[in-house]
């Protein structure tokens, strides 16, 4: 391989790793002094949560599969020791472009401008001038949020309850229903109960 085409693909190497990289979920929890560990739960929809379609199913049936990895029995109705109530909610903000509106270039051994017009640049005196163009639509970055309550059935009172939120591009598979509930739910109720109080970052 020529030394160009090596020079090349090493600078793009770490653009695709930030395009590839498994998105991190945000987790805070709370709970009561040692919270119950197993027994029957039945998860339903939190008051006040925004959607009850078949995506919120989605995010119930990961929700009743982390607690089961966590020693709870799933349950139907109101036959079961504990009910956990889930809500989630997905948001989108633009991104990609600058404070003028302009799409964003990039030149591989050049700069980072905006407009239309390329830089070129060398790179160890071979005149490497590579661009990237990202003049189209940029995607949104899509933020999901989990929360989850667990109530003792028999007085409502909450034992535990938790918060995860993640952010992924639109588009990616990271951002889809089913891969977003299932890397929220497990992040927040894996090591269930957690360490109160505390926020954490889960890869």
């Amino acid at each position: 391989m020529s030394k160009r085409l090596i020079l090349i693909a090493c600078v793009a190497l770490p653009l695709a790793a930030c395009a590839t990289a498994a998105p991190r979920v945000e987790v805070t929890r709370f709970h009561i002094d040692n919270p119950a560990t197993s027994g029957t739960v039945a998860v339903e929809e939190m008051p006040g949560n925004p959607d009850v379609s078949l995506e919120f199913r989605t995010y119930a049936s990961a929700v009743s599969q982390a607690f089961q990895q966590a020693g709870f029995t799933p349950a139907d109705g109101a036959q079961s020791e504990y009910v956990a109530l889930v809500s989630f909610n997905r948001s989108f903000r633009p991104t990609g472009v600058d404070r003028s509106d302009k799409p964003v270039s990039v030149d591989v051994g050049g700069a980072v401008g905006s407009g239309g017009g390329r830089r070129g640049g060398s790179f160890g005196g071979l005149g490497l001038g590579v661009g990237i163009n990202l003049s189209g639509k940029p995607k949104d970055i899509v933020t999901t949020e989990l929360h989850v309550q667990l109530r003792r059935r028999s007085d409502s009172t909450a034992i535990w309850e938790g918060r995860a939120s993640t952010q992924a591009r639109q588009g990616s598979p990271a951002a889809q229903p089913a891969t977003a509930a299932q890397k929220l739910a497990t992040a927040l109720i894996g090591g269930y109960p957690g360490e109160s109080g505390r926020t954490i970052t889960v890869k």
